[in-house]
């Protein structure tokens, strides 16, 4: 029996999820989850192994951190978090008159719907991309609610069940529940760290095997913050294009650099090798609530063509995107200028607190980011990052996310959420490092 432990946030809640691959056994099999807890077959487990799809086989019991969470809230603790996401409730102003005016256009009370998403809300789309000096055209591009519904349609694009994508390592772990949602089947290529995280392209290609039909890239990748060299784009746009394979291309980040002055290129206009560039309104503009998110394609013209078209089926079917948000989008997408001043600003100062407080600390280190979200640190691996994390809740109410969580391949990493407010900040990593 093998398993593979999967974690997703949804709502605030954290929950670690495994799927167990085959049916279940009417012998006395004892399974173990990521707790260490056990359990004896039983037929409730195997009926409901019987009702379901495969892909469904996870169970839903929460991990230790989590329940450690939640018990500490139950009785009252106070909880310092170092691993918020949600920008909605982290102390950032929003003009929300001109919000709420946007979704209160009367344009929206009329349906009339496009597959591929209201054009003024698409050319608001390109205009975006005109900012990073790429050129997109509004037809290159299908609106979705979501990055994962984009990252869903792709993935029904390009993959027969048991076909195979890359995916980097370590990385966000949403990706095990999209790709087995479309009985895709992940392959993990490495990141390693030297001066810098950099794709092992070495290791990468032997990982390649005839029911490979892509390459994810999260450009900057989450949690590590690095982005994609321009060398390391050219090599993939060259694998991917002799061996027949896509570019899956995640920039929902890609705003958000650490370094003053420095841009990144968009993959939005690579056009060596088919590419899907997946990006939306939850993080450029901080309104993950309003579900925006879109796809473009580019690449050789015949293949671009082909996948725009099987695209707009898929998205025909579906018809997802609402029309009042839709209608809002240009709007939406005007308040990312404000929203990124005030976040880049706090990113780069709790960075600086960071590396303030790590001066002369004698076991723990950060490594290098260039951008998103998150930093990473390396600490003495005394015990698992996931007691690392239990002990700190328990005793000094910090709350962080273990390297596991991300497909670290060692114990002695920890990952801290630079969105967090300064004074939650800094207060936190004074008790993390103070352990």
């Amino acid at each position: 029996m093998r398993t593979r432990g999967f974690r997703v946030v949804r709502g605030g809640k954290t929950t670690a999820v495994r799927r167990q691959d085959g049916q279940g056994k009417g012998q006395e099999e004892r399974r173990q989850d990521a707790g260490g807890r056990k359990w004896a077959y039983n037929p409730a487990r195997a009926l409901r192994t019987r009702m379901f799809a495969d892909r469904t086989h996870w169970s839903l019991a929460p991990n230790r951190l989590s329940e450690a969470l939640e018990q500490r809230r139950r009785q009252g603790g106070r909880v310092v978090d170092l691993t918020a996401s949600n920008p909605t409730v982290s102390g950032f102003e929003y003009d929300y008159e001109a919000i709420v005016r946007a979704l209160a256009d009367p344009a929206s009370l009329t349906y009339s719907p496009d597959p591929r998403g209201l054009p003024p809300a698409r050319e608001a789309v390109a205009k975006y991309y005109d900012s990073h000096g790429c050129a997109v055209a509004a037809g290159d591009l299908l609106l979705a609610t979501s990055t994962s519904e984009a990252y869903s349609w792709v993935f029904r694009t390009l993959c027969n069940p048991g076909d195979s994508l890359l995916i980097p390592a370590p990385s966000y772990p949403l990706f095990g529940f999209l790709a087995d949602l479309a009985d895709v089947e992940l392959v993990r290529y490495p990141l390693v760290y030297d001066h810098g995280w950099q794709i092992d392209l070495r290791a990468l290609e032997p990982a390649i095997t005839p029911r490979t039909r892509g390459v994810i890239v999260v450009h900057p990748n989450n949690p590590t913050g690095n982005f994609v060299k321009a060398r390391e784009s050219a090599e993939l746009a060259r694998i991917c294009a002799s061996r027949g394979m896509t570019i899956i291309a995640d920039e929902v980040f890609l705003d958000f650099p650490l370094e003053a002055g420095e841009t990144r290129q968009s993959f939005a206009t690579q056009d060596a090798a088919l590419t899907f560039t997946l990006s939306g309104l939850s993080k450029i503009s901080g309104l993950p609530q309003m579900k925006a998110a879109w796809v473009v394609v580019s690449g050789p013209a015949g293949l671009k063509k082909q996948a725009l078209d099987l695209l707009e089926l898929i998205a025909d079917t579906y018809l997802s995107p609402s029309a009042p948000v839709q209608a809002a989008l240009p709007a939406l997408l005007a308040q990312r200028d404000g929203f990124q001043r005030q976040v880049i600003a706090r990113l780069r100062r709790n960075l600086a607190e960071l590396d303030r407080a790590l001066v002369g600390h004698g076991t723990a280190s950060r490594l290098k980011v260039e951008g998103g979200w998150y930093a990473t640190l390396r600490v003495a691996a005394t015990r698992s990052d996931e007691d690392l994390a239990i002990e700190l809740l328990n005793t000094h109410g910090v709350y962080i996310h273990p390297g596991h969580f991300f497909d670290f391949v060692s114990d002695g990493y920890v990952v801290v959420s630079l969105l967090t407010p300064e004074r939650d900040f800094a207060e936190g990593v004074g008790r993390l490092l103070s352990m």
